[in-house]
């Protein structure tokens, strides 16, 4: 098992243990001030479904982007978190 896969495994625990599914969920990711990296983690989320924010820093070399959105279950929530792993230079909180 890799150092990714344990992590899931851990919040998949997490998850099945702290929320009732489907349960409204809040991401967020620090993304490097980047309009094309920010847009990628945007369209992670339904946009008519999803509530997304975004906040710059301070310096103005990041972007925090929250996204609240209805997910259906422990393993969407995963999904998504994978899905945002393949924009470089993408943080997960």
């Amino acid at each position: 098992m890799t150092d990714k896969d344990s992590k899931y495994a851990k919040l998949k625990s997490q998850l099945e243990e702290g929320f009732t599914w489907p349960s409204l969920y809040m991401f967020k990711f620090i993304v490097p001030a980047d309009n094309q990296r920010v847009a990628q983690v945007e369209q992670l989320f339904n946009s008519k479904e999803a509530q997304v924010s975004r906040r710059q820093s301070r310096k103005g070399n990041f972007v925090s982007v929250t996204a609240k959105e209805l997910m259906l279950s422990p393993e969407k929530v995963i999904e998504r978190y994978r899905e945002a792993e393949s924009i470089e230079g993408v943080i997960s909180l």
